[in-house]
């Protein structure tokens, strides 16, 4: 569950005012919720996440994720927190020597699963991303599309409660942009709460679903709508 309770975020630029990134934030995701946050650039967006993900606190208010205080958590605490989370990036970021299976174990090294679980757990979700036949391939030889999905197998990996996705379909081919969020969308069925950062109108009205549009630092609408994709 992520919840955030009248927040406000204020960056000092040396001006005398600041800037106001997040005005009087009221939102409540449920668990297993699929939330697409879309807004033009400078609305809030990476404030909010940098907030999800205890990169920063806000200036007034609290926030909630995953049963976790960000607003009161001490500093020892936020890699354990952290490891509730599964994040996917625009850039991918692999680890470039590494193999598809390395990379998506490795995650499971640094949280010291046993070898037996990790044996287990990178077959299953390399194919749940279609990748098993890709497993021993470093991301070099891989297409955009494909090192995409390592990085969400490596996001799910862990199994987290939520798994935030910042611009996933920024750096691939928008045909394969729709095969992306389908794949996200398999893995919110599996019970997991995904909160997907976009840009790509498209994408949004075609799935539809709830819609976080953030303008000038406040929550401009917060619906569900009807997507183009039911019809199919």
């Amino acid at each position: 569950m992520v919840e955030l309770k009248n927040v406000n975020v204020h960056y000092k630029d040396g001006a005398k005012n600041g800037v106001d990134a997040l005005h009087d934030i009221n939102l409540r995701i449920n668990d297993g919720e699929f939330v697409f946050i879309v807004g033009d650039s400078g609305a809030g967006k990476s404030t909010m996440l940098k907030l999800l993900t205890r990169e920063i606190v806000p200036t007034n208010g609290r926030v909630f994720v995953n049963g976790y205080n960000l607003s009161k958590m001490r500093s020892r605490k936020i890699p354990y927190f952290r490891r509730s989370l599964g994040m996917i990036f625009q850039d991918f970021r692999l680890i470039p020597d590494l193999t598809v299976y390395e990379n998506v174990a490795f995650v499971l090294r640094v949280t010291d699963k046993s070898n037996k679980y990790i044996r287990q757990r990178v077959p299953y979700v390399l194919n749940l991303v279609k990748l098993a036949d890709k497993a021993k391939a470093k991301p070099t030889q891989l297409s955009g599309g494909e090192q995409q999905r390592v990085a969400i197998a490596r996001a799910f990996a862990t199994d987290p409660g939520l798994i935030i996705a910042d611009e996933p379909t920024g750096n691939i081919d928008p045909k394969l942009s729709y095969e992306i969020v389908e794949l996200l969308k398999d893995i919110n069925k599996c019970g997991t709460t995904i909160l997907m950062v976009t840009h790509e109108h498209d994408l949004v009205q075609y799935f539809g679903g709830r819609i976080i549009n953030l303008s000038k630092g406040s929550i401009a609408f917060d619906d569900y709508i009807g997507g183009e994709d039911e019809g199919e």
